[in-house]
C-alpha cells in the first residue's frame, strides 16, 4: 500500500458514474479539478514560460530550466518537459486529484512521465474530408491490448494521461476528440479512424468550462480539435505510467528529459516518488469496486 506519509491523495478519484463513463468510453471529464486560483496561478506560469522560450536565440535547440518548444508557430506554442520549469507547473503535475484520478485508472501507484502543454489559436488551414467534415490528427501513445488489465471488473491501463483546460471550451474552441470506446478495439487505427468518420456520433468533443480534467488512457484514440472560434485554447497534459516507467517515454535527446540534480533537491519528500525512482519495482496496487463512493476529503495540494 502507499504510505500516507509520502503521500495523500484521493481514493477513489471518480465517483461511480464517473467510473462507468471512462470503462466505456475509455475517457471521462472530471469538473473543477482545479480551483479558479489554481487556473490562473497555472495558466499565468504558462504564459510566462512561453515568453521565456520564445525570447531565445534559438528555441529550437536551447531550453528554459530543462523546458523546450516542440512546436512554435504563431497561432501554436507547444511546450515539453514544462514541470520543472516553474513552481506552479510542478504543482500541477503533483496535484492530489490529478495524481489520484490518474492512479485509479492505473490500478496503483503512478510515476510522472510526461508534462506539456499547448496554447493555441485559430489555425491558418484544416484538413478537410471531401464531404466537407475536419478530419483530425488521431493517434495514440498505448495498442489497445497492451499494457492494460481488468480488476473487479473496470479497465485499467500503464499509461495514462490527464488534461486540463485552463480556458473555458465551447464547440467552436478546439477542445480535444476522441473516437469514443477505442481503447478496447484491437483492430488497425486507420480502420478505426475510418469507422469514426462515417459515424460521426463516434467521434466526442471535449467540451466544458476552465479548470476541468479530461482523464483518459493512452490506449484511447485522441486528437487536437479545431478551433474555429477566435479564443485562445491554453491546456496543459501530465502523463503517468506505473512505477517502473521512465520520468519520461519519448524524444530522450531533448535536455528536459534529463532532470536537473537543482530541480530534484527542491522536490519535497512526499512528492520524490512521483519523479524518481526507488531503483527497483514497487507497483503499489490498489484497486476499487465500480459501486465505492468518491473519496469526499478535501486535500490540499503541497505548494511549490
Amino acid at each position: 500500500m502507499i504510505s500516507q506519509q509520502e503521500v495523500v491523495r484521493p481514493f477513489p478519484a471518480l465517483t461511480t458514474a464517473q467510473r462507468y463513463h471512462l470503462d466505456v468510453f475509455g475517457y471521462v471529464v472530471i469538473p473543477n479539478l482545479l480551483t479558479p486560483d489554481e487556473v490562473g496561478r497555472m495558466k499565468e506560469a504558462l504564459y510566462k514560460l512561453r515568453a521565456e522560450l520564445q525570447a531565445l536565440p534559438d528555441p529550437k535547440t536551447q531550453n528554459v530550466r530543462g523546458a523546450f518548444l516542440m512546436i512554435n508557430e504563431s497561432h501554436h506554442a507547444y511546450m515539453g518537459a514544462i514541470a520543472p520549469a516553474l513552481p506552479a507547473l510542478s504543482e500541477y503535475a503533483t496535484h492530489p486529484r490529478v495524481v489520484g484520478a490518474s492512479e485509479e485508472l492505473l490500478g496503483g501507484r503512478a510515476r510522472i512521465v510526461e508534462v506539456n502543454a499547448h496554447i493555441n489559436t485559430k489555425a491558418p488551414s484544416w484538413n478537410m474530408g471531401d464531404d466537407g467534415q475536419p478530419r483530425f490528427g488521431f493517434h495514440r501513445g498505448l495498442a489497445s491490448g497492451y499494457g492494460m488489465h481488468t480488476k473487479n471488473g473496470l479497465y485499467h491501463s500503464n499509461f495514462v494521461k490527464v488534461l486540463t483546460n485552463l480556458t473555458d471550451l465551447g464547440p467552436d474552441d478546439g477542445g480535444t476528440t476522441v473516437i469514443a470506446g477505442s481503447h478496447k478495439i484491437e483492430a488497425d487505427d486507420a480502420d478505426i479512424i475510418k469507422a469514426a468518420y462515417e459515424d460521426r456520433s463516434l467521434i466526442h468533443q471535449v467540451v466544458v468550462p476552465a479548470g476541468s480534467g479530461l482523464l483518459f488512457t493512452e490506449a484511447l484514440m485522441h486528437a487536437t480539435g479545431r478551433i474555429t472560434s477566435d479564443k485562445e485554447r491554453v491546456i496543459i497534459i501530465s502523463g503517468y505510467g506505473e512505477p517502473y516507467f521512465p520520468w519520461i517515454l519519448m524524444d530522450s535527446h531533448q535536455p528536459g528529459y534529463v532532470l536537473d540534480p537543482k530541480f530534484i533537491a527542491t522536490i519535497p519528500e512526499p512528492l520524490r516518488y512521483l519523479f524518481v525512482s526507488k531503483g527497483y519495482i514497487q507497483r503499489a496496487a490498489q484497486y476499487r469496486k465500480l459501486g465505492d463512493p468518491v473519496d469526499p476529503r478535501e486535500i490540499t495540494p503541497i505548494r511549490w
